[in-house]
């Protein structure tokens, strides 16, 4: 819930709304006056898509101050289009309780936010789906640990990977380069680190652990 201005707090939030019959009849009715066009990321007016707010009759029932802002945009080719979609025109909301902003504003913000969201999936598969401990204060460790491998899989693409391999998602790493079968040998004082050439990811490995040694050492 919104705290007290007067107080001097505030909580705003930006939350998806699935597309009920409701919301999916008041879009149907906006007039093509009250459509805006959308914005991207660099501040350019998108023109495959637009946003508009619906008016209060949709938010009876719901908290005061909320907003209910709407985005259409045509699909991407192949797509396909859901029930809730309207006119050949893919649709999507949120709620927010936001007004110092325009609405274009507001929906890019809200689809920004897709990266936070990609962060805590990441962290559900990498262990924070289920608490494998018993105990309160195992489980903070386990959290701990959780949030440590986070931070090496957030880290490492910047790092040391490169293309299309920087957008993996946790599992496709831990198959193809932390499970991969080599062998550490030490001679002459240098450790050499053997990997199978047949591997189809070894040149992304290899690839990796010199961008890593190219690195400035710290301090």
């Amino acid at each position: 819930m919104p705290g007290s201005p007067s107080a001097g707090r505030w909580l705003s939030y930006s939350v998806g709304m699935t597309i009920t019959d409701a919301i999916h009849h008041a879009v149907l009715k906006v007039p093509a006056s009250a459509w805006a066009p959308a914005i991207e990321p660099d501040g350019e007016i998108c023109d495959a898509a637009w946003v508009a707010e619906l008016d209060a009759d949709v938010l009876k029932g719901w908290p005061k101050g909320m907003r209910l802002i709407v985005r259409k945009e045509r699909p991407h080719p192949g797509a396909q289009l859901r029930f809730t979609d309207a006119e050949g025109l893919r649709l999507t909301a949120f709620a927010t309780n936001t007004t110092h902003a325009p609405i274009a504003a507001l929906v890019l913000r809200h689809r920004q936010r897709a990266r936070a969201e990609d962060r805590i999936r990441a962290a559900r598969v990498t262990g924070l789906r289920n608490l494998a401990l018993r105990d309160a204060t195992q489980n903070q460790i386990w959290l701990e640990i959780v949030q440590i491998a986070r931070d090496l899989l957030a880290w490492m693409p910047m790092l040391a990977l490169t293309d299309t391999a920087r957008l993996w998602e946790p599992r496709r790493p831990r198959l193809r380069l932390f499970c991969t079968a080599a062998q550490l040998v030490t001679t002459a004082r240098r450790r050499i680190l053997r990997l199978a050439a047949h591997w189809p990811w070894t040149d992304v490995i290899t690839s990796a652990i010199q961008r890593l040694a190219a690195l400035p050492q710290p301090g």
